[in-house]
């Protein structure tokens, strides 16, 4: 009997692939969310298709308005701001799914070392992801990135530090309720390794608070990156990234809106998608929220 409990799959409330999509698409939000991110992140890898023209080409129609020679207009150097958005899209999108993806798979692991053996373990990994989540975000990728100094590298360092412990803490709070849960109980009596019980019964609890983290963390990430990039931290150019465009075209603003207007609208519509997605995500894959 206890071999029979131990063998048998964990009660995780578990939706398929199409079965989520389906939930997402009957939510207008949450449809509007997934088609918003699909459109920047098809936007971001056919950049070089889509650009009309190379987003370092200079020309002479400085700070042109929108509509003959260039879409969206030009920049203060006269280069197309539609291209340079393409552009900046995939920066903003590279950056930041290779910050989220580190910060997870590092986060994940703490978390799960924490919460499952508990311990010497927990009593390390915790107070030191208290200490960096009681540090202000932005400050302290301001103090990362300052203290190294600006470039793509090293602001992919500081952002993968700051978001590493917003995985570790979901992570840990499930496995230490998952690891005392009767069917976990019995795995342990019946001999499973430490390894098999983590992969088989506490991870898979884990992955819809992951996935909701994830997206949400998307999203908070493109807005650090162009923080950083608008204080001149961030992705250095003649690379174009959201951040350095606003920074460049807050100083024409009399003269011309538009390159702080198009890279802002970007900013802002991408965020609003990432966090429509993972609302939506979140109300799907919980139980308690589902059908409310």
């Amino acid at each position: 009997m206890v071999t029979d409990l131990a063998s048998a799959p964990p009660p995780v409330a578990r939706r398929g692939g199409g079965n989520l999509l389906r939930a997402i698409l009957r939510d207008r939000i949450g449809a509007a969310g997934l088609i918003i991110v699909a459109v920047m992140t098809l936007a971001a890898v056919f950049a070089p298709l889509l650009a009309p023209y190379d987003p370092t080409a200079m020309s002479a129609q400085r700070l042109a308005g929108p509509g003959g020679t260039f879409p969206l207009g030009a920049d203060e150097a006269g280069r197309d701001l539609l291209s340079r958005a393409l552009y900046g899209a995939r920066t903003s999108l590279t950056v930041s799914l290779i910050v989220v993806t580190c910060a997870g798979v590092i986060g994940v692991a703490l978390g799960l070392l924490a919460g499952y053996y508990r311990g010497v373990l927990d009593g390390v990994i915790t107070p030191a992801m208290d200490v960096i989540f009681s540090f202000p975000t932005l400050l302290l990728a301001l103090a990362v990135v300052a203290a190294r100094g600006p470039g793509t590298e090293n602001l992919i360092m500081a952002l993968v530090i700051v978001f590493i412990p917003s995985f570790a803490r979901i992570v840990r709070g499930t496995a230490l309720s998952v690891s005392k849960e009767p069917y976990v109980e019995s795995a342990q009596a019946v001999g499973l390794s430490n390894t098999r019980i983590i992969t088989r019964y506490v991870l898979p609890n884990s992955v819809a608070p992951i996935a909701v983290q994830f997206t949400t963390s998307l999203a908070y990430a493109i807005l650090i990156e162009a923080s950083l990039g608008y204080l001149g931290l961030g992705v250095q150019p003649p690379q174009p990234s959201w951040g350095s465009m606003l920074s460049s075209g807050k100083a024409f603003m009399e003269l011309s809106a538009w390159p702080s207007v198009v890279p802002g609208v970007c900013i802002m519509i991408t965020v609003l998608g990432f966090n429509l997605l993972g609302d939506t995500l979140r109300d799907a894959l919980d139980p308690r929220l589902r059908g409310r």
